[in-house]
C-alpha cells in the first residue's frame, strides 16, 4: 500500500513539475533566467516548484 501511494505522489509531482517548466518557457522573460528555473525545478523537484510557485516568472497567456 504505501509503495503505491509514494508512487501515485511521484507521478503528481512529476506532472506539477512538467507543468512549471512549461509555464517557464512560455513565460517572457529572458533565456538565462528561464535556464535557470528549468534547471532549479529538474534539480529540486519539490523544493524548486515551491519557489517557482512562490517568485517564478508567469507565462504570457492566463486561462
Amino acid at each position: 500500500m504505501g509503495s503505491t501511494f509514494n508512487g501515485f505522489v511521484g507521478l503528481i509531482i512529476l506532472a506539477l513539475d512538467i507543468w512549471a517548466i512549461i509555464n517557464v518557457i512560455k513565460s517572457s522573460v529572458g533565456t538565462g533566467p528561464k535556464v535557470l528555473w528549468v534547471l532549479l525545478i529538474l534539480l529540486l523537484p519539490v523544493l524548486g516548484l515551491i519557489i517557482w510557485a512562490i517568485a517564478g516568472p508567469r507565462g504570457s497567456v492566463r486561462l
